[in-house]
């Protein structure tokens, strides 16, 4: 247990009206188990996992353990002050009496938004949080509840932090022309400028001039000052920064490693080493050996992965999850795997842009077991790695679609009025609500197991040319991939689809979203930040003006509404073949300029009136725009030697008291790092 709290986990069950399911009981229980905000909170089954070797039970449950110790340090990344807002605010919460009342429940809410973000800033907008809740309420809780022992930072520093709108107000501000980290107040630099920053990793890079086999620079440490003004990196390792979370993450991969294969033996000791060391060449090796592994039924993902909240894509946030193979779903995956040449060969792109051999493509359908870091409780559907490219050009990647959660997502939204407000034909209703949940899968698939592993760089691009915008187009340049082969006869050759309106019913949800419905996730005024969200909107945008002379996509007015309309889903997959060829040619030429052009001309902006009627329409059904998850749980059985016999999966009820326990049992980091 955390030293650093004043309560434990066990003095909040009488507040939370809560309980734990099995597997059969979960059938009876309601998908949402909280909602507040823009937010609602889904619990996700774990099916098959009671069918798994004990063996393999074992090894997830040790992995889910490292999982969880992970959380801290995104909290960290993510803000500075997070881990003290967020204990201060959990202090105050379990030892209150009066929970009543609209100041506290407005309290409450603020600290669900916290959880639900890990930290204070909105998960996709950004934007610091605005607490409900005065200022002078929340001073008389701190007197109340909050000594000398247990204070994490000084009362008015903290208010500051809170109520202040204008201090620290964005984690991630990529707007054109700013100093992109010193208007950013993300942990991953201390006292440096974007010019330092960028001058500090081209020396690198310059050293390592002509290296096949190029480090990811920068990728697991903060950069800052020392006291002689010195710029250094403060890696993040055993021994390092992050010391006592990753200490506490090895100790489970060790215990992992015990009982895996061989071959996920070998992984995991090359993950530990790498984390002990802090050495980004470890890194690489751990990566080429996890790439390779494409026996394994059970697999995981555990480290400093992604690197879209560093302003330059440099920084990478810590993640986990730990996943199976559902070995009916996975059929589809391998069929795009063993004809994943083809789709290169035939991309609608500049062929010195293609990869003449494309090399250790795997692609899976998962059940995720647990998720953990920047994967919980907001999660990705798709996930494919490892990210440098030399690897995936010599070794390969691993893609994966997480179908556990794309069912509990679909199961949740059912009925909620979203489509009769919002798609206006008849036609396509029906498409959606007959192949939606497949068209999104396979499109999830596409995206991963073949867009992102496409193409290649030009001689002399090294991959970083795009600084803040790389994440946008590359994500674009993978959705154009997967949106374009998704109308293609050649997957009702190889038995993907029976008909091309599995790829109209995508198109028309696309574009309508890219265009439209996402931007209920905007806060009036606001630009478009988050990288997923500007690349549907420039693929959508750019295919709207592109194709206005055709009547491709049409803005349809009824009724003192707004509707998006494909009129022309042939002429639409041509043009997302010509966006496609653009954003490679981008990417593998490096042309940052014509990268910042496309995006900002399309990607960022907002129309105030088109985006107040989104709004409006998606509060009135009362959906929120935003989904997330609790964790299941999972307990060792063991018998009167001590054996470990079975491990029984459980599934909480409540969202509260799992950030409770969390909080008590998994937090390991002091709270100032």
């Amino acid at each position: 247990m955390n030293k650093l709290f004043g309560f434990t986990f066990m003095s909040v069950l009488a507040l939370t009206a809560c309980t734990a399911t099995t597997e059969v009981e979960q059938a009876e229980q309601p998908w949402v188990v909280d909602r507040f905000d823009d937010i609602k909170v889904i619990r996700y089954e774990v099916p098959g996992f009671n069918e798994l070797p004990l063996e393999e039970k074992i090894y997830i449950y040790y992995l889910a353990e490292a999982a969880k110790c992970g959380r801290d340090i995104l909290f960290d990344q993510n803000f500075k002050y997070n881990l003290a807002v967020r204990r201060t605010l959990e202090q105050i919460y379990v030892a209150s009496e009066v929970r009543e009342g609209e100041e506290f429940a407005a309290f409450e809410k603020y600290l669900k938004k916290v959880w639900f973000a890990n930290g204070i800033h909105h998960h996709y907008s950004n934007d610091k949080f605005a607490p409900e809740f005065s200022e002078a309420w929340f001073r008389e809780q701190l007197a109340a509840f909050i000594n000398d022992e247990n204070r994490q930072i000084e009362d008015d520093f903290l208010c500051q932090i809170i109520f202040n709108k204008d201090l620290f107000a964005s984690r991630l501000n990529q707007t054109a022309g700013v100093d992109v980290i010193t208007e950013s107040c993300g942990n991953y630099y201390e006292g440096v400028n974007q010019a330092e920053v960028e001058a500090f990793y081209a020396k690198m890079i310059a050293a390592d001039e002509g290296n096949p086999e190029p480090i990811s620079y920068g990728l697991n440490s903060k950069l800052m000052r020392n006291e002689k003004g010195e710029i250094f990196e403060n890696v993040w390792k055993v021994g390092g920064m992050y010391s006592s979370a990753i200490e506490r993450i090895v100790y489970w991969l060790e215990k992992a490693a015990e009982v895996g294969t061989p071959v996920q033996r070998e992984t995991l000791e090359a993950l530990i080493k790498y984390y002990k060391s802090g050495d980004l060449k470890d890194f690489d090796t751990y990566n080429v050996l996890w790439v390779k592994d494409t026996e394994s039924n059970v697999d995981v993902v555990n480290g400093f992965i992604e690197d879209y909240g560093d302003p330059l894509g440099r920084k990478a946030s810590w993640e986990s999850v730990v996943n199976f193979r559902d070995e009916e779903a996975c059929h589809r995956t391998e069929i795009m795997a063993e004809n994943a040449q083809w789709f290169e060969d035939n991309a609608p792109i500049n062929p010195a842009y293609r990869k003449a051999e494309v090399k250790g493509v795997s692609a899976k359908v998962i059940t995720v077991a647990m998720l953990g870091g920047d994967c919980y409780p907001a999660t990705a559907i798709g996930i494919n790695l490892p990210n440098a490219d030399w690897i995936r050009k010599e070794h390969g990647s691993k893609s994966v679609t997480i179908d556990n959660i794309t069912y509990a997502y679909d199961k949740a939204a059912q009925g909620n009025g979203f489509m009769e407000e919002f798609v206006l034909r008849e036609e396509d209703r029906e498409r959606m609500k007959k192949y939606g949940k497949y068209s999104d899968d396979l499109h999830t698939d596409l995206h991963e197991c073949l867009g992102h592993g496409s193409g290649q760089l030009a001689p002399g691009t090294k991959g970083n040319e795009l600084r803040t915008y790389s994440s946008t187009l590359e994500e674009a340049r993978a959705d154009l991939f997967a949106l374009y082969y998704l109308g293609d006869p050649k997957l009702i050759e190889i038995g993907l689809i029976e008909t091309l309106d599995v790829a109209w019913a995508q198109y028309s949800k696309y574009i309508m979203n890219g265009m439209q419905t996402q931007l209920s996730r905007i806060e009036p005024g606001k630009n478009v930040e988050e990288s997923h969200m500007r690349n549907r909107k420039l693929i959508a945008e750019w295919c709207y003006k592109k194709g206005m002379e055709e009547n491709v996509i049409e803005i349809v007015k009824q009724d003192g509404k707004s509707y998006v309309v494909v009129n022309n889903f042939e002429r639409l997959r041509e043009l997302f073949g010509e966006l496609l060829c653009e954003v490679q040619r981008i990417k593998s030429e490096g042309d940052y300029e014509a990268c910042k052009a496309l995006v900002e001309d399309y990607a960022v902006k907002v129309d105030p009136e088109f985006h107040a009627e989104v709004i409006a329409r998606n509060k009135a059904l009362n959906i929120e725009p935003y989904g997330g998850f609790v964790n299941p749980e999972y307990e060792l059985v063991q018998d009167a030697e001590g054996n470990i016999v079975d491990v029984k999966i459980l599934y909480p009820a409540n969202y509260i008291e799992q950030h409770l326990d969390y909080s008590t049992n998994y937090s390991f980091l002091p709270t100032l790092n």
